[in-house]
């Protein structure tokens, strides 16, 4: 079977590429858009420029089967005059619609959407997402998520090629992006953290377990033309997490009993109301959907892969010192 990874270079998507590759039964091409990146990682990835409605695919997608789409836009700089709506629309929707169109005239069986759990909200309050729940999306990132799911619907309903979505929550491992490599730098540099009262839960899940979760979406018959809300199956607190990434840099975590409301107003006053909701909310996953369909099973506990994030973490850092 041969697959197509698009975002190959990514943090997800290096990830996928090298597990398919490791798999005796696939034949695997990766797609990114830098020419240089593509010369510099892999010679199983090719350069398709930037992703957007006039991106030509067609080299790529030579007797592709299965397309896996990581390649989004997730982030807007703070350009001049930057238009971050206009920006996801033009890659996450558009560039996204024009893949699957070409892949469906192609010949492509199945096309995996890897979207994101922002389509559904970023805060839970009592009861759990599900794939039935209605979403919420909370940003021009999110929202641009939830189009192109529902475009990809409209486009492919009716024809043979298959779509599976996936939304996942936060990816982590130790070399992650983003606020989780910031939390692991202030873990290491053993700053005191204001979370001991934090008693929230949150879904999150390794990149490991991610991966394997799209090699079972590649595959399982039962997966086709079906979401899924994803996890590790265990909720955690900030609080819990700190401390399985300190315990996996041989540290014990320094957590202050700091009241939740200030924590609040601390951050409305930085203007980062976000960062308290990320680092203080619940946003908890019911990921049942997937063991029940496909049998599908997380090969690694989240405290497992916690501590082996804060150890990788560590490792990295000391290599780069």
């Amino acid at each position: 079977m041969k697959v197509l990874v698009t975002g190959a270079t990514g943090f997800v998507g290096r990830s996928l590429l090298q597990w398919l590759l490791r798999q005796p039964n696939y034949d695997v091409v990766g797609a990114c858009r830098s020419p240089k990146q593509a010369r510099t990682s892999s010679p199983e990835i090719i350069s398709v420029g930037e992703l957007s409605a006039e991106t030509d695919w067609q080299a790529a997608l030579t007797n592709v089967e299965v397309v896996v789409h990581l390649a989004a836009r997730a982030h807007v700089l703070k350009e001049q005059d930057a238009d971050p709506k206009t920006k996801f629309q033009r890659t996450n929707v558009d560039g996204t619609l024009a893949l699957a169109t070409q892949a469906l005239a192609a010949g492509v069986r199945r096309f995996i959407f890897i979207s994101s759990i922002g389509v559904n909200g970023n805060i839970t309050s009592g009861q759990a997402f599900n794939e039935t729940s209605t979403p919420a999306p909370h940003a021009d990132y999110a929202r641009s998520k939830l189009e192109a799911e529902s475009r990809l619907q409209d486009l492919l309903n009716e024809t043979e090629m298959e779509l599976v979505i996936i939304r996942p929550p936060l990816v982590y491992a130790g070399h992650a992006p983003g606020n989780f490599r910031r939390l692991q730098k202030l873990i290491a540099s053993n700053v005191p953290l204001p979370f001991a009262m934090v008693k929230n839960q949150r879904s999150m899940i390794a990149l490991e377990n991610l991966v394997d979760f799209i090699g079972c979406c590649i595959q399982h018959p039962l997966a086709a033309n079906e979401l899924f809300l994803i996890s590790d199956n265990a909720d955690i607190s900030t609080a819990q997490m700190a401390r399985y990434l300190a315990k996996g840099m041989g540290r014990k975590a320094t957590l202050l009993p700091i009241p939740r409301r200030f924590l609040y107003w601390g951050a409305k006053l930085l203007g980062n109301e976000g960062l308290y909701i990320q680092l203080c909310g619940s946003l908890v996953i019911d990921s049942r959907k997937s063991r029940t369909l496909l049998g599908w099973r997380p090969p690694v506990s989240s405290e497992d892969a916690l501590v082996t994030a804060g150890h990788d973490f560590k490792a990295l850092s000391n290599t780069n010192s």
